[in-house]
């Protein structure tokens, strides 16, 4: 894997192009998340750039625009909160160590090569907690829209204080808000198309605000430490060490999920297929260096994507552009930063929450099975008002058990215990014709597809129909994966039959297969000759077996 990604000049002029839109769309952005997050609008800056740089340098998407995203803000926001209530000196170290937490869990889950398995999670939990988020998003920024200073308390700090901040509301900040939210949603295509809506809005209110309502007591960003950031250091108390990894490992898993569904974005429009191992290295070392110099945590960007891609971008010398143009941008105009109205940036933070919300889904929840929205509804539910780690954990519990009981269900039509010749055995002519000579004295057990531990109570139920047979043949030619469980049901099963005195014959055409058997415990049921490969052989031998019998008993 190579550690660096190739700078080169092959789609100059497309890079330069994407990574000067994808700059002049996270500039606003990255303001609105800093704010919105409590750590100050620097702290959203120094993410987007800090980030945005080494996740180029070191990620597997070329093309991925990696900033602050509305999700880690709503978690940082939280964990800013919190540590900031309990310890007001040193709570804002805390939080960004917990950033760095999250950037070392991430470059953990590259290493250990889980990219993969990242997203193998069921579409209605990722759209309940997705949806959830947006949700906090929207709530959480009300109160600033509306020129109230945000309640403390969270989600429902925010809804019990919703009368007093509208009795409070200032008519001045609400219609900036307001007013942000219309250019962002009406502005037209045509021009969408050069100027992102968030700038326009951010740059055209801002000017409104300076020069109409300059004496207005309007809360601003304020001036804003745009100097070289300096270093954080790790931080935390024995007493908050475990609350603080496990809000890292969530911002973490929160980063990879939304960093591996936007290089999904990114494969289907430039055609190709990212790295999702190298993504999260790139992803984790940005992030772990933002903690360290007081950034936000952030992750892959769809809207920074899909504009730096549709602009022309088509390798990682775009994501440094945007960098160099944000760090011009930055240190060029923190005095005008300064003057932006807090009700903008509030604005641009309630459209992005309500962009987080999964209206595909929601819009056919009445289509999809009631199970799927029940889940979907929940999870947005415990993400609200709950949390988000129980929300996914009761989520992807619940959706995978429906989907074992569905699988299982299925399944078990695939178990069959018959004596005589039946359409559904997968038997030839002669087969057929050795199983008729038995006449019902051996009983021939056939399992195929995949065997999980949910169809284990199907078996046990098969099992029952042991009656007075002579020989059980095992059939697992067909099974092309076996749970450990369903291993141990068939245990019980040779151990049933051999009580009775009937002779096993277990048909596995797989080596492999047949040690793991065997590994099990099955050495100590069954000898090397009980195992055949071929159905006609195992009938053969069955018949030999009762041939055997009825000589054994005439000589009595």
């Amino acid at each position: 894997m190579r550690i660096f990604n190739l700078i080169h000049t092959k789609n100059l002029k497309g890079d330069l192009m994407g990574g000067v839109t994808a700059a002049i769309v996270s500039l606003p952005l990255a303001l609105a998340f800093g704010v919105a997050s409590g750590a100050g609008a620097e702290a959203g800056l120094y993410g987007a750039i800090i980030i945005g740089l080494f996740a180029a340098l070191f990620g597997g998407t070329p093309t991925l625009i990696s900033e602050p995203t509305g999700p880690m803000t709503v978690i940082m926001a939280a964990v800013v909160t919190s540590m900031l209530a309990q310890y007001p000196d040193k709570g804002l170290a805390m939080a960004f160590t917990v950033v760095m937490i999250a950037g070392a869990t991430q470059i953990i889950f590259g290493v250990l090569r889980l990219g993969k398995y990242i997203t193998l999670m069921p579409y209605s939990v990722i759209s309940g907690f997705m949806s959830g988020i947006g949700c906090i998003l929207i709530i959480m920024q009300f109160a600033p829209a509306v020129g109230v200073a945000a309640p403390a308390g969270g989600v429902t700090g925010a809804l019990s204080s919703l009368p007093n901040t509208i009795a409070n509301i200032n008519p001045i900040e609400a219609a900036m808000a307001l007013a942000t939210l219309l250019l962002i949603f009406f502005t037209p295509r045509k021009i969408k198309h050069f100027v992102p809506p968030q700038l326009i809005a951010l740059v055209l209110i801002s000017v409104v605000a300076v020069f109409l309502f300059n004496d207005a007591n309007i809360k601003r960003i304020g001036e804003i430490n745009v100097s070289l950031p300096s270093l954080v250091f790790p931080t935390f108390t024995s007493t908050q060490l475990q609350t603080m990894i496990l809000d890292g490992v969530v911002l973490g898993m929160l980063g990879c999920i939304d960093s591996m569904l936007t290089s999904v974005i990114a494969d289907n429009l430039t055609r190709s297929e990212h790295k999702s191992d190298k993504e999260l290295i790139g992803q984790g070392v940005g992030n772990l260096l933002s903690g360290l110099f007081g950034g936000l945590p952030g992750a892959g960007a769809t809207m920074g994507t899909v504009v730096n891609i549709q602009t022309g971008a088509r390798t990682a010398l775009s994501g440094i552009t945007r960098v160099l143009v944000l760090i011009v941008a930055v240190f060029g105009a923190s005095s005008l930063i300064s003057t932006i109205p807090i009700a903008v940036l509030a604005g641009i933070a309630i459209k992005v929450g309500i962009d987080i919300l999964d209206w595909s889904f929601i819009k056919r929840a009445h289509k999809v099975s009631k199970q799927t929205s029940l889940i979907m509804c929940a999870v947005l539910l415990l993400t609200v008002f709950v949390d988000l780690v129980v929300a996914v954990g009761i989520g992807v519990f619940i959706a995978n058990i429906i989907t074992i009981e569905k699988l299982s269900a299925s399944q078990a039509k695939n178990i069959k215990a018959i004596s005589d010749v039946d359409g559904r055995l997968p038997l030839n002519r002669e087969e057929r014709r050795l199983l008729n000579r038995a006449k019902g004295r051996v009983l021939y057990f056939y399992l195929s597809g995949t065997m999980i531990f949910g169809v284990s109570k199907a078996l046990s139920r098969e099992i029952g129909s042991l009656g007075e047979h002579e020989v059980v043949i095992i059939d697992l030619s067909d099974v092309s994966y076996l749970d450990d469980t369903i291993a141990l049901t068939i245990e019980n099963l040779v151990k049933d039959a051999q009580q009775k005195d009937m002779k096993i014959l277990m048909l596995v055409n797989n080596k492999e297969k047949q040690r793991k058997l065997m590994h099990m415990g099955f050495e100590n049921l069954l000898s090397d000759a009980d195992f055949i490969d071929g159905r006609k052989e195992a009938l053969e031998l069955a018949n030999q077996k009762i041939n055997a019998n009825d000589s054994f008993a005439m000589n009595m």
